[in-house]
């Protein structure tokens, strides 16, 4: 896409060349283990608690906000494939503090959820084997997926592939039970009808505000689908690759979670539903399989290990990509003979290993540190892609070359308006809500700080 203006002068988008070698099943899959977490096998629970079956409309909302934040990017991606991504685009449009302010925003979010992710999985690792240690477990899930990830691309691609493949089977399993179940089909089941969703105070048994706050709720479900667009950069053939997976991801996690939260809807009273109970273990109960609970549990372990892996490798290459515009250390440069940023990894991998120490220390204390650490990070990065789409395809249009683009936004500049205004209202939304109040400071200060030093940085490049 062309410059939209004099902000500043780019360099180009890729100096150093990462290697090559995804294919596109391998970027499919670990956009959908970025996106897939604990979040939809556990979370879901206090979702439906709060806003009964409307929690369906919350999901639905966020999931199509989420269409129009990655046809956004999609549409800039596939016109200049980058390592990094939202990054390099935030800093042709805003200038090169936005690219240095996306960059590290997304970079501090990601190396935290590694380190969210481990804690979360040596807890359940450890409920299993208490007598391990949590922080052991800690300890091991980062040193084995650090030497994953110091793989060349395609071999990390492929053991991304098989291990994020068994949470979509399991997520594709519970729905072809579910549905089975929910039509009566299933020995010892019959049809459950629309009572759960109609009668127990209704579709809305908390009104809209429950539907409200189930969207505070499920709105960072999807973070993490922004990956493919960072992991296409190292496939043959980038363009082709975000223009094809930016569309079936979503396709595939829309059916995920909806068809999920729809199926929980239909088959439990949503009253019964719990924060500290799965609904995927409740319903695999109710329906007759055996050993729900430990089997849910090894699903829930497997998804938060490949989520920890997918956004492991999308830190190491966005910091590599921020070193490679002179906006990060040079070592980040520095590649193996397989083109990997073993450097970089190393760097992401840090804090990880500082949350051993944290989990010897207060084991009981550090995910909810971690997670209110983070906050709206993702959010954040999410307005800039709608800032930097808005104003790169308006320049593309002056210049003639938006017919052009291998994607282009749907309904611009409408559509783009509306998800940038709908993210506003998710920013207000926070504010209304004691945690989440919290959690918009603390990334509201980390970003500051970074827009900080970012402008402090402005001098011309080397």
């Amino acid at each position: 896409m062309p410059e939209p203006g004099p902000a500043e002068p780019v360099t180009a988008i890729e100096t150093r060349s990462l290697g090559t070698g995804f294919r596109r099943r391998h970027v499919t899959m670990l956009a959908i283990s970025g996106a897939i977490g604990a979040g939809l096998f556990v979370g879901t629970g206090a979702g439906i608690k709060t806003a009964g079956p409307g929690i369906l409309l919350s999901y639905v909302v966020a999931g199509l906000l989420m269409v129009l934040v990655m046809r956004m990017l999609g549409e800039m991606a596939a016109a200049e494939p980058s390592s990094g991504s939202f990054s390099v685009y935030a800093e042709k449009a805003l200038g090169r503090w936005a690219g240095f302010t996306v960059g590290w925003l997304y970079w501090s979010l990601l190396v935290v959820v590694v380190a969210a992710e481990a804690t979360a999985a040596a807890g359940i690792a450890n409920g299993l084997l208490p007598q391990i240690p949590q922080w052991t477990w800690v300890l091991l899930f980062m040193a084995v997926l650090t030497v994953v990830n110091l793989f060349a691309v395609r071999s990390f691609g492929e053991f991304e592939f098989w291990f994020g493949a068994i949470k979509v089977t399991a997520v594709v399993g519970f729905l072809v039970l579910g549905t089975l179940a929910v039509f009566g089909i299933l020995p010892g089941t019959s049809p459950v009808g629309l009572d759960n969703l109609t009668g127990h105070g209704g579709f809305l048994p908390n009104g809209l505000q429950g539907v409200l706050t189930g969207l505070l709720a499920v709105a960072f479900s999807f973070g993490g689908m922004e990956l493919v667009t960072i992991a296409a950069a190292e496939s043959d053939d980038p363009a082709d690759s975000i223009r094809r997976t930016t569309r079936t991801v979503i396709v595939r996690l829309l059916l995920f979670y909806v068809g999920s939260v729809a199926l929980m809807v239909l088959l439990l009273p949503w009253e019964t539903a719990s924060a500290n109970t799965s609904p995927f273990v409740t319903i695999l109960e109710r329906i007759g399989v055996p050993s729900a609970a430990l089997l849910m549990s090894f699903v829930v372990l497997t998804s938060l290990l490949s989520a920890l892996n997918a956004n492991l490798y999308g830190a190491s290459r966005m910091v590599f990509s921020l070193a490679d515009r002179g906006e990060a250390p040079r070592a980040m440069l520095k590649l193996s003979s397989a083109g990997v940023p073993r450097t970089a990894v190393l760097a992401s991998v840090a804090f990880g290993f500082v949350a051993v120490l944290l989990n010897f220390l207060a084991p009981e204390h550090v995910l909810p540190f971690l997670l209110n650490a983070i906050g709206a990070n993702i959010l954040l990065v999410w307005i800039f892609i709608a800032i930097s789409q808005l104003k790169l395809r308006r320049a593309a249009d002056r210049d003639g070359t938006a017919a052009d683009l291998p994607v282009r936004m749907w309904g611009f500049p409408w559509l783009s308006w509306v998800a940038l205004i709908a993210m506003a209202g998710v920013l207000m939304l926070m504010w209304t809500d004691a945690d989440a109040r919290t959690q918009l400071f603390t990334s509201g200060a980390v970003a500051v700080l970074i827009v900080v030093i970012g402008l402090l940085r402005r001098h011309p490049r080397r």
